[in-house]
């Protein structure tokens, strides 16, 4: 600021002269809450992006599981094995990539993508708050499969500890019912070995002891050939009470690892003796999309 001399006064300042600025420049000097609004919305398309990805990396991981066990039931070569040929016609359609059919056929066959034998590892977990896992490990490479996904626990603050005595194991075939009664798919059921049946909406459910599920599949096939077999696996069931997650930061730990140990091609199936508390929908949403039980 600048001052004018005057004999008969004092200094006086001169008023500065006042410069026009617009609203839009304005806005660039200013803290309001709408310069946020970016970051929002990345916030936001980063959030979707995940939820996304995640439901792509599980819908990979359901179509894996088919082929193999298409490639198991029936052999893995698409010209004598029709239901693989359309099976594959289907998940390149939705964007499989052809190594991850390739690995996934010969999976089916006890092999990698390479002809390697594969080995069977079980990996056992304590997460918080106390909850239990078991991981089902199929692998060409035992001890780097191990060290890989000992570091996925460890970074998500799980432990390997034994928990399989948590847990019992079972056979479980499931089956589009195609139109029939249960009743009549029960006796069958049973016929062909099953030790318990379950509806469930358009499909069935059946129980086996893990050393007979092979054999009852082979009969169900004759004796329900227009029943479509959609999954069969031995899996890990909780024996005792299961964990309620009523902290909704621990169910999103779980969920981070469970999706972490998802995205291991060499993982089969990962088992957890937790349920749903008092946490919102989306937390448990995340959990329970990556359990295989």
């Amino acid at each position: 600021m600048s001052y004018l001399f005057s004999p008969t006064r004092a200094l006086t300042p001169r008023s500065a002269t006042s410069v026009a600025v617009c609203a839009q420049c304005r806005r660039t000097f200013s803290s309001n809450p709408a310069l946020l609004s970016g970051h929002n919305r990345w916030s936001k398309i980063k959030h979707e992006k995940g939820a996304a990805d995640a439901k792509k990396n599980a819908q990979r991981s359901t179509f894996s599981k088919q082929l193999t066990l298409c490639s198991k039931l029936y052999g893995p070569d698409p010209n004598l094995n029709s239901q693989l040929a359309t099976l594959i016609a289907a998940v390149k359609k939705a964007g499989m990539p052809k190594a991850s059919i390739d690995v996934a056929i010969a999976r089916g066959q006890g092999k990698s993508s390479t002809g390697a034998g594969l080995e069977n590892v079980t990996l056992e977990v304590m997460v918080p708050p106390s909850v239990a896992m078991v991981i089902d490990v199929e692998t060409e490479n035992r001890a780097r499969a191990l060290q890989d996904l000992r570091a996925v626990i460890k970074k998500h603050k799980g432990t390997v500890t034994p928990t399989a005595f948590l847990f019992t194991r079972l056979g479980r075939i499931i089956l589009k019912d195609g139109g029939r009664e249960f009743d009549e798919i029960f006796m069958q059921a049973l016929e062909a070995g099953a030790e318990d049946v379950e509806s469930d909406e358009d499909a069935v459910v059946i129980w086996t002891q893990p050393n007979t599920m092979h054999q009852a599949i082979q009969n169900l096939g004759k004796l329900l050939p227009s029943a479509e077999i959609l999954s069969s696996e031995i899996i890990w069931s909780p024996t005792a009470d299961k964990v309620k997650l009523e902290d909704e930061g621990a169910a999103t730990a779980i969920g981070s690892l469970l999706a972490a140990l998802q995205d291991y091609p060499d993982v089969q199936g990962i088992y957890a003796n937790a349920e749903r508390g008092t946490i919102s929908e989306d937390a448990w949403r995340a959990v329970e999309d990556n359990l295989d039980a």
